[in-house]
């Protein structure tokens, strides 16, 4: 209910009654703000007494103000000034200070032992979970068989990742590097972590010869090193080659069939020489069966 002033009530001493200087409203069931209970706490201690107009530092008119007193607010605004000031949460239900850990419902938070328990009736705690649009305390929502994300531990009441061994919200399963959610892409696991494709091949993937870029698609391994698909080519005319193709390694390279043959002859025998060289000590020893 809406306090109405008029002329007669600017002057009306608040111990006889009073608006919440906030408001402007009546305290609740409409009774007048008493003394003992809803006056502000700088009063309270220092005992000021006085008349009230209206309220200046609320309502920009500065030619109104409280007379000899300090404003009183009615108990829900004194609760919420004082809350303020101690950096405190306000219970939506009873609009007092909570001293301990909240228990947020639906993004407010409450005193816990303003709620029971949905299923066994017991009284909550701040550690209650909720679960379409009802409260239970923890042990009776664990035996609800609802999944857990490893991620927030909060129900997961949607759509449900499964991975790691664990069950994930889809928004919280995320790239251990970026945290970007996968959204149902591909997503490489290594020492308990999922990474996307990017970072998983920058941080443990093969590094091409050529570009020295990590190799995010298809490698080519050739001449005992990691190639992209698009790098790997003859080093003298740039042709693309492919594991199929006829190449030869010359200065750590590949060279193609084509530019091989226009080398001198000289170099083709020292380079073939080299070749022969390198395959007999890949090869295993022979043994002769008959001196075993």
């Amino acid at each position: 209910m809406a306090f109405m002033w008029n002329s007669a009530q600017l002057q009306t001493p608040y111990k006889e009654g009073a608006v919440c200087a906030v408001g402007l409203q009546l305290s609740p069931a409409g009774l007048p703000l008493a003394w003992e209970d809803f006056a502000a706490e700088h009063d309270q201690q220092e005992g000021h007494s006085g008349s009230l107009t209206m309220v200046c530092s609320f309502w920009g008119g500065s030619e109104l103000g409280w007379v000899g007193c300090c404003p009183h607010l009615c108990r829900p605004c004194h609760s919420l000034e004082k809350a303020k000031g101690l950096g405190k949460f306000i219970c939506q239900r009873c609009h007092l200070a909570i001293d301990e850990q909240p228990l947020m419902f639906k993004n407010d938070p409450y005193h816990p032992d303003h709620f029971s328990c949905s299923h066994c009736g017991k009284e909550l705690t701040s550690d209650a979970r909720e679960l379409k649009g009802e409260l239970y305390c923890l042990p009776c929502h664990d035996k609800m068989g609802v999944p857990i994300c490893g991620a927030c531990r909060r129900p997961i009441e949607g759509r449900v990742v499964n991975a790691l061994g664990k069950q994930w919200h889809v928004e919280h399963f995320v790239c251990a590097k970026c945290e970007k959610p996968f959204l149902g892409h591909r997503h490489y696991e290594k020492k308990g972590l999922a990474y996307c494709e990017t970072h998983y091949n920058q941080l443990f993937g093969d590094v091409c010869y050529n570009c020295s870029h990590v190799i995010e698609g298809d490698v080519v391994s050739a001449l005992s090193k990691a190639w992209c698909v698009h790098c790997f080519s003859c080093s003298t005319c740039n042709m693309k080659l492919t594991l199929k193709n006829k190449f030869v390694e010359f200065d750590m390279k590949p060279v193609c069939k084509r530019c091989y043959e226009r080398f001198p002859l000289e170099l083709k025998k020292r380079l073939k020489k080299l070749s022969d060289m390198t395959s007999r000590k890949a090869q295993p020893k022979s043994v002769d069966v008959n001196s075993v």
